[in-house]
C-alpha cells in the first residue's frame, strides 16, 4: 500500500501544473539566485515569482551588477537596487538569464552593487505581470518567437552592426505629463529602435537616463552588449512621474555617461538622444549647448506637439531648435504621437548610425588623417632621426586614434620613397607610437618633391572620411622641385604642414606649406627644439581643421 501511494505521489508531481504564477515563494535578505530550488525553477516557464521582506538594504547586500545581475546576487538587494522593490520590501518577478563576461557596478535607490568579471548565469528583475500594465503584457507576449529563429537572430547579434559604432545615451521622458500608458509606449518604441541598432560588442553601446524632477541614470554604455538584455532592461524601466526636467538630464547624460569609467570608447562617435513629450519644464538651451562643446551630437525627438491653447504655456517655443546639435533639419524628428511608433524606427536609426553627418562629434582629435613624411637623408643622422620620431610620437599622441577616430600613417624618404605604414594599418594609439618608433634609418639623398607625390599617391588613396593633412619633416634642401608636387597635392584637398630643421631653406618650406604660409610653417635652429614645435603645430592642426570644416 505504501508503495502504491508512493508512485502515485510520484505520478501527481509529474503532472501537476506549475503553480509559481500564483504562488509567491517568501525569500530572505540574503537568498541569491543560486539559492533558488533548481527543479522548482525548471518546472516553470516564464517567471519566478517572489516575495522580499523589509529592510533589506541594512547591512549592505551582497550585489554584483547593474540591471542584469550575477545569479550569485542577493536576490532582493538587487530588487532593490534595481526599484523592483522599495525599502518595504514586496513582490518581485525574477527572470533567469544566461551568464555574461562582465557585471558593472553602480549605485542605485541607495544600493552599491559591485563589479564582477564573469559567472555561469544571470538574472534579471521585474513586476509581477498581473501588476503591469496590460498594454504591456500584450506587446510582451506579441514580441515572442520561436526558440530556434531567437538562437538564430542572437547569432548575428552577437557582434553588431560594425557600421554603426556609436556611443548613444538615451534621455527618455518619465515625467507626469506623460502618464504610466504613454511611458509604456514610449518604452515599446526604444525596445524597436535599440533591435535595429543592433547593439554589440563591435557595434552601437547604449546607455540611459531618465528625465524628471531629479534624473536618474538607468544603466551605462557598457552595461549592455546584447540586444535581448538591453530590451529587457528598458521594457523593465519604472515610471519616476515628477517635471519634465529635460535640461537637468541632458546634463547629466553629457556629464556623467560619456566617460570610460562609464564605458564611453575612445575616438568612437558621442550620440545623445532626447525624447520629449510636449515641452521641457527647464531651460534646455545650456545643457545642450555645454553637450555639444563636449562633442555630442543631440538628436531631439519631439512628441505631441503644444495644441494651440496650450503654446503660451510654453517657456520656449524654439527649444527644439537651440538643443540639437545643428539646426539644419537633420538631428531634429517629430512624431505626431506615441501611436504607430514603428515606422519612424527606421529612417531614426539610420540617422544616429550617419558618421559623416555628425558634425558636433568632429574634431581635429578625432576626424583627421595625418601622414607623416619623414625626411631620411644622410644630413640627418640617425641619433637625429631618433629626435624627430620622438617629435612625431608626440604630436601623433595628442589625437584619438582608433578604427573609427584619427588615422596615422607614415612615409620616410630620400631618392627613394617607402611607405613605413598606412594610415589604416594601426587601429589604436598604441600600434602607431610603436610604428612610429620602430622606423628604421635609411640614409641618402633628399628629393622632397618626389616624396610629397608618392605620399598623396600612396598615403591618402583611396580616399577616408575625414580632413587630410601631410607634415613633411626635413633638414635640407630638396634635389628637386617641390612646389609643382605639393599644389597638386593641396589641390587633392590634403593641408600640407612643413617643419624645417638646421639648413632647411625657408624658400623650400613656404613653397611646399598650404594658405597662409605664416601658420603652416614651422622652423627649429636644431633638432633638439622639435619638442619646442609639437604643441603650436597640433594646434595650426585644429585651427585648419575648424576653419575647412
Amino acid at each position: 500500500m505504501s508503495v502504491l501511494l508512493l508512485l502515485s505521489g510520484v505520478f501527481f508531481l509529474a503532472w501537476w501544473p506549475p503553480c509559481e504564477s500564483s504562488a509567491r515563494r517568501a525569500l530572505t535578505c540574503g537568498t541569491r539566485g543560486v539559492d533558488l530550488d533548481s527543479a522548482a525553477a525548471a518546472a516553470t516557464a516564464g517567471d519566478v515569482l517572489l516575495s522580499c521582506p523589509p529592510d533589506c538594504a541594512r547591512g549592505g547586500p551582497s550585489v554584483f551588477g547593474t540591471g542584469v545581475y550575477a545569479a550569485v546576487s542577493s536576490i532582493c538587494g538587487a530588487a532593490l537596487h534595481s526599484g523592483a522593490v522599495g525599502r518595504a520590501g514586496g513582490e518581485v518577478a525574477l527572470k533567469r538569464l544566461p551568464g555574461r563576461q562582465r557585471y558593472a557596478a553602480s549605485l542605485a535607490n541607495g544600493v552599491q552593487s559591485r563589479a564582477l568579471s564573469h559567472w555561469s548565469a544571470s538574472f534579471g528583475l521585474g513586476e509581477p505581470e498581473d501588476r503591469r500594465p496590460q498594454e504591456l503584457i500584450r506587446n510582451s507576449t506579441a514580441t515572442t518567437r520561436p526558440a530556434k529563429k531567437a538562437v538564430k537572430k542572437t547569432s548575428v547579434q552577437k557582434i553588431g552592426n560594425k557600421d554603426c559604432q556609436m556611443d548613444i545615451a538615451l534621455v527618455i521622458d518619465s515625467s507626469s505629463n506623460l502618464g504610466r500608458r504613454r511611458f509604456n509606449l514610449q518604452k515599446n518604441f526604444l525596445t524597436k529602435l535599440v533591435a535595429m541598432l543592433k547593439v554589440g560588442v563591435n557595434g552601437p553601446h547604449v546607455g540611459l537616463v531618465q528625465a524628471s524632477d531629479v534624473p536618474k541614470t538607468e544603466f551605462l554604455l557598457s552595461n549592455y552588449t546584447h540586444p535581448k538584455e538591453l530590451q529587457f532592461a528598458i521594457k523593465e524601466l519604472k515610471h519616476l512621474g515628477g517635471d519634465t526636467n529635460t535640461g537637468k538630464a541632458v546634463a547629466h547624460a553629457a556629464e556623467t555617461l560619456f566617460t570610460q569609467r562609464s564605458g564611453a570608447r575612445r575616438g568612437h562617435p558621442r550620440v545623445m538622444l532626447v525624447l520629449i513629450d510636449g515641452w521641457p519644464s527647464d531651460d534646455l538651451e545650456p545643457a545642450a549647448a555645454a553637450a555639444r562643446r563636449a562633442g555630442v551630437n543631440l538628436f531631439l525627438v519631439a512628441v505631441t506637439a503644444p495644441a494651440p491653447d496650450e503654446l503660451p504655456a510654453v517657456p520656449d517655443r524654439d527649444f527644439a531648435k537651440k538643443a540639437v546639435c545643428k539646426d539644419n533639419g537633420f538631428f531634429g524628428y517629430r512624431m505626431p504621437s506615441w501611436f504607430g511608433t514603428t515606422k519612424h524606427v527606421k529612417p531614426l536609426a539610420q540617422r544616429l548610425c550617419s558618421p559623416d553627418a555628425l558634425l558636433c562629434g568632429r574634431t581635429c582629435y578625432n576626424s583627421v588623417n595625418i601622414g607623416f613624411l619623414i625626411d631620411g637623408s644622410s644630413s640627418v643622422g640617425d641619433p637625429n632621426f631618433r629626435t624627430v620620431l620622438d617629435f612625431l610620437v608626440a604630436v601623433a599622441s595628442k589625437f584619438d586614434i582608433s578604427d573609427v577616430g584619427a588615422h596615422v600613417g607614415a612615409v620616410q624618404f630620400t631618392y627613394d620613397q617607402r611607405l613605413e605604414f598606412g594610415l589604416r594599418q594601426h587601429a589604436s594609439k598604441d600600434g602607431v607610437l610603436a610604428a612610429l618608433r620602430a622606423i628604421p634609418y635609411m640614409s641618402g639623398g633628399t628629393a622632397t618633391g618626389s616624396a610629397i607625390a608618392y605620399a598623396a599617391e600612396n598615403l591618402f588613396r583611396p580616399t577616408a572620411a575625414g580632413r587630410n593633412f601631410l607634415i613633411v619633416v626635413t633638414d635640407g634642401q630638396s634635389y628637386d622641385n617641390v612646389g609643382g608636387p605639393a599644389l597638386t597635392a593641396r589641390n587633392q584637398g590634403i593641408g600640407i604642414f612643413s617643419v624645417g630643421v638646421a639648413w632647411a631653406p625657408m624658400d623650400d618650406l613656404r613653397a611646399m606649406a598650404s594658405e597662409p604660409k605664416d601658420e603652416h610653417v614651422f622652423f627649429s635652429r636644431h633638432f633638439g627644439g622639435l619638442e619646442d614645435l609639437v604643441d603650436d603645430l597640433v594646434r595650426a592642426i585644429c585651427r585648419d581643421f575648424d576653419v575647412n570644416n
